[in-house]
């Protein structure tokens, strides 16, 4: 095995091909969207707390098990990653560690630490401290860490090379790595709260290196973060790399979309989440505005259990991706900020493929492939075959507020062609309890990563694997294989025909490209999406 160690310098050193494609934002089509007026102009100002009304609340205080977005809007604030990734190239900029290099195998990454970043209980961040962390989300594990531990498949261990050096070395090649040591699930967490079981490392008390740090943690209730004093080791991707201008966030669960955008209306909020159409026009008449962004990853879409009653038949799953409208999901539910789905990856993701001419929406062939399949119109026509009628199940849970409208809008559709998809809401945590027991029909969620390697995270037969399946070819072997790519094409191709081979085997419905929609008062300015399109709170400031 070949390992470089680091050259010193003061920026970044220089990559090798395989990490283009896992950098190169596709579609990003120049940045966020706004609508409104436009923010407040002129120099930041200092001080203020910001309000947010967060549309479901954060489950868990730790970014290594953060999952849903809600959760993430809180916890990237007070966790630093190793690298950051620019939300408008895709380019890895430094940020905890100031160069890195990359063996040509793609199986051993040195970061070289910048000097002088503490974490907020005073002590240093080290190279041990690095070792640490990725030791103990491997001990957390895929039930507890899904994301983190999913980037760390393969860890063979990680060796402190002098106080600032440390060696990440993996099993075999991980091209994605690079790129996930940017996600807030691998941002790095003091020694002392990496040491704590999973439990307490969800309570409010986790110490990172962050720009903000936690006051106050009510589970299901509010996040309360203060500005860390002498904070002097922002992102390259950040305005500046002082400390935030906010003094504080205060983060309260509203979950009802109407109350959300009056309370940001009237002003007694300054931000929101999940500011639907129909918000838009009464957040505009106050003076703010709606930022958008598209996410990247797997796109809103119906996983199925393939060891599940009817959904074990190849020839159902298969009938039900041309049965959903997605246009029309998209037209009633959502608006012209979002997207229809077009593959088993967002566009805006490294590797998306167009299969538009495969995710199309045509009944008559659903029901063509239905009759062909055995499974004929029952007296309500919901379809049945040997006294067994074609129903399923859906869980899923309210980490987006247009969730149950689109699932209702499919089960109309579904109907149509004879399918009868049954709703089952859920919470986070009663969701990810069923998810991890594999207990459900069809679970409908979304994933969200700006690289392709969230096929593998998500459809991966030695990974979450929530279809429950066996090992098949060729899915395994391409999302194995891109893992090994030095060449950026060859990367996107072996991506590409991974999206193909989760359709033929009927592992996902996709139906909708996420966006983050977020309503922004009058007096905010700077808020910002990463790469990731979560959201960033360092430059954030308020006109007062």
């Amino acid at each position: 095995m070949t390992r470089s160690l680091l050259a010193r310098t003061t920026r970044p050193v220089a990559l090798a091909g395989v990490f283009a494609a896992a950098v190169t934002l596709a579609g990003c089509g120049g940045g966020d969207a706004a609508t409104g007026s436009g923010e407040p102009s002129g120099p930041p100002q200092a001080g203020g707390t910001l309000r947010y009304g967060l549309s479901s609340a954060p489950t868990c205080s730790d970014p290594a098990q953060s999952s849903t977005n809600q959760t993430i809007y809180v916890t990237r604030q007070v966790v630093d990653s190793l690298v950051d990734q620019d939300p408008e190239t895709g380019q890895l900029k430094p940020w905890l560690a100031d160069t890195w290099t990359v063996s040509p195998d793609a199986r051993s990454f040195t970061f070289h630490l910048r000097d002088g970043v503490t974490f907020s209980d005073g002590t240093p961040l080290t190279a041990d401290s690095v070792r640490r962390n990725f030791d103990s989300i491997v001990a957390l594990g895929g039930a507890k860490a899904p994301l983190a531990a999913s980037y760390l498949a393969g860890y063979a261990g990680s060796t402190v090379l002098d106080p600032r050096t440390v060696r990440v070395d993996f099993a075999g090649p991980n091209a994605q790595f690079l790129q996930a040591t940017s996600t807030p699930q691998l941002g790095i967490q003091s020694e002392a709260t990496a040491a704590k079981a999973a439990e307490e490392r969800c309570l409010g008390a986790n110490v990172g290196s962050g720009p903000f740090t936690y006051a106050e943690w009510k589970q299901n209730a509010s996040a309360t973060l203060v500005k860390r004093a002498g904070y002097a080791w922002g992102s390259a991707v950040f305005a500046g790399q002082g400390e935030a201008h906010l003094d504080k966030i205060v983060f309260t669960v509203v979950p009802e979309s109407g109350v959300r955008t009056g309370s940001l209306a009237s002003g007694q909020l300054d931000a929101i989440s999940d500011a639907l159409p129909q918000d838009v026009a009464q957040i505009e008449g106050g003076g703010g505005r709606v930022q958008f962004t598209a996410n990247p990853g797997v796109p809103f879409g119906l996983q199925a259990n393939v060891t599940r009653g009817v959904l074990r038949d190849p020839a159902v799953r298969a009938a039900l991706l041309p049965a959903i409208n997605r246009k029309e999901l998209v037209d009633t539910v959502l608006g012209p900020q979002f997207k229809t789905a077009s593959s088993v990856l967002a566009s805006k993701t490294p590797g998306y493929v167009d299969l538009s001419a495969r995710v199309k929406f045509d009944p008559d062939a659903a029901k063509k492939q239905l009759d062909q399949a055995g499974w004929v119109p029952g007296a309500d026509g919901i379809r049945v075959k040997d006294g067994q009628r074609l129903s399923a199940g859906v869980i899923f849970a309210p980490v987006f507020s247009a969730n149950q409208p689109i699932l209702e809008l499919t089960q109309q559709q579904l109907r149509a062609v004879g399918f009868d998809l049954r709703l089952e809401p859920l919470s986070v945590a009663e969701s990810t309890v069923r998810q991890n027991c594999k207990d459900f029909d069809f679970n409908y969620y979304n994933s969200t990563r700006a690289d392709g390697d969230i096929l593998r995270t998500t459809f991966a037969v030695d990974q979450r694997n929530l279809n429950a399946r066996g090992p098949a070819e060729p899915l395994d072997a391409l999302l194995a294989q891109q893992l090994s790519a030095t060449d950026p094409a060859a990367r996107a191709r072996i991506i590409g025909d991974a999206q193909t081979a989760v359709l033929d085997q009927g592992l996902w419905i996709p139906t909708i490209e996420l966006s983050q929609a977020i309503g922004v008062g009058k007096t905010v300015a700077g808020v910002k999406f990463e790469a990731s399109a979560r959201l960033q709170f360092h430059d954030t400031w308020l006109a007062r």
